[in-house]
């Protein structure tokens, strides 16, 4: 009868506002209930955020945003497909972490596993389901365009014909380029990750943006020096480049002939290089036949003096430090059989290629 007295006391001075007639103990009572309640709600939520539906689950499903899905949409269908236990802390969630704008379309890889808040950083960092595009080290752009067409990304003949169009009002780099040029040369071989759904375009766009960040300024002001009245462009490097690709493996090798093939160019001597020859025929020969070197073509090495018509193939980073690079030497000659020999004269030339090459 006493505590339901004192009750009735404490509530009629809670309404009348007079808190100088509420016992203290009662407030203290009132204020750990609540303390206690907004500590099971915290916990609630957390649990709802945090700990996934199906922790030991092994299912991984492939789930795709649709473009212009909001968080409604996204979470009303993943507590449909069971992947989430409410639609409605996920949707919270992403409000109150301001990320709701942020989710963004892509097809995910996903499990009951995986908590709210694990998607939701998943969606919001639009961490895709991605494929590798691996493109070798002087590959030219035929070659590139079949191996896309084999990842059914796009047709060879469309990758090429993207090849021919003019980027130079977005790449600098670029802009040294004669018009009629390609891209042959500066679709920096890498490994790429693209999205599904990415097309030729994305990816064509990737290995110039790859090759603008990997020629740095220190080599752009390299390449423009112009220590004897022949400044050399980033186009002319990028062709001495390619060639070098498929002469020689290794740095140092490239830089002893990056310096032999300058010098040659710099004295009116022929290049003679098999692999432009073989760019013009199609052909990957070792050693080229006499009638292809007669073949009239700008990239023909043997029938026309200096650099050929513009690069043979896309040279990665070595290649392109030894163009810009090269190692002064004695030497004239070279010729390879996986190793480098080097020659200073065609006499130690011929013997090193009847020793190694058998001719």
């Amino acid at each position: 009868m006493k505590i339901k007295k004192n009750l009735f006391k404490n509530i009629t001075a809670l309404r009348n506002k007079d808190f100088s007639k509420v016992n203290a103990k009662f407030l203290r009572k009132v204020a750990s209930a609540m303390g206690v309640i907004l500590l099971l709600a915290f916990f609630f939520i957390c649990f709802e955020i945090y700990v996934p539906i199906n922790p030991g689950s092994h299912e991984t499903i492939t789930y795709t945003v649709q473009k212009g899905w909001g968080d409604d949409e996204i979470a009303d269908n993943l507590q449909k497909l069971k992947i989430i236990r409410s639609s409605y802390f996920f949707k919270f969630y992403v409000i109150a972490t301001l990320q709701h704008s942020k989710l963004q379309a892509g097809e995910y890889n996903i499990s009951p596993k995986m908590s709210i808040y694990q998607i939701a950083k998943k969606m919001a960092q639009g961490d895709v389901i991605k494929d590798n595009v691996i493109i070798l080290e002087g590959w030219d752009i035929n070659d590139i365009g079949k191996y896309l067409e084999s990842k059914n990304i796009c047709q060879q003949n469309y990758f090429i014909s993207l090849t021919q169009k003019d980027y130079s009002n977005d790449f600098d780099f670029l802009q040294d380029k004669p018009k009629k040029a390609g891209l042959e040369g500066y679709l920096f071989p890498d490994t790429y990750q693209i999205a599904r759904g990415e097309t030729c375009e994305d990816i064509l766009s990737a290995m110039l943006a790859n090759f603008d960040k990997k020629l740095t300024p220190d080599m752009r002001a390299e390449i423009a020096k112009d220590p004897k009245g022949t400044p050399k462009s980033i186009f002319d490097i990028v062709t001495m480049a390619s060639m070098i690709e498929k002469e020689v493996r290794t740095l140092d090798d490239k830089k002893i002939v990056s310096g032999i093939l300058w010098k040659r160019i710099a004295i009116g001597m022929p290049l003679q290089l098999d692999a432009t020859v073989n760019y013009v025929t199609d052909k990957s020969d070792a050693s080229v036949k006499i009638k292809d070197t007669r073949i009239d073509s700008p990239y023909n090495t043997y029938k026309y003096k200096g650099l050929p018509a513009g690069p043979i193939s896309n040279p990665g980073i070595d290649s392109i430090v030894a163009a810009i690079y090269p190692k002064a030497t004695n030497y004239w000659y070279y010729l390879s059989d996986g190793k480098t020999y080097f020659s200073e004269t065609l006499s130690q030339h011929n013997a090193a290629a009847a020793k190694y090459l058998g001719h």
